[in-house]
């Protein structure tokens, strides 16, 4: 049975820093492309980092210079370090990853950002 499990949200306030993380089980992320998502109310899911099976990374153009995805292999998990973050940052943030021909979500973690 897959589980990805987030964590590393919270409250900060606008220029601070927090790093999420997504935990598996029961999958190989190094396998496949681990995105991270994020959902602010009222608003469609939307796709923030993504990283491949060969470690490259793509950004939304909101959070380039800003968020860093990266995989630690060993761990079996994968990372969003947010800095400089912005009240329009505040949302839901959700790991996703495609792999068995189905489509895997954690439970997400709040994230809020006070100006």
């Amino acid at each position: 049975q897959v589980q990805l499990v987030e964590s590393g949200g919270g409250s900060v306030q606008a220029g601070g820093s927090l790093r999420l993380s997504c935990a598996a089980s029961g999958i190989i992320f190094s396998f496949y492309t681990v995105d991270w998502y994020r959902q602010a109310p009222g608003k469609q899911r939307e796709l923030v980092a993504s990283i491949t099976s060969r470690g490259y990374t793509n950004y939304t153009d909101s959070v380039k210079g800003r968020f860093t995805i990266s995989i630690d292999n060993a761990k079996n998990m994968v990372y969003l370090q947010m800095n400089s973050l912005k009240p329009e940052d505040t949302a839901v943030y959700y790991c996703n990853t495609f792999g068995n021909s189905r489509s895997f979500w954690g439970q997400g973690t709040q994230v809020t950002v006070s100006s």
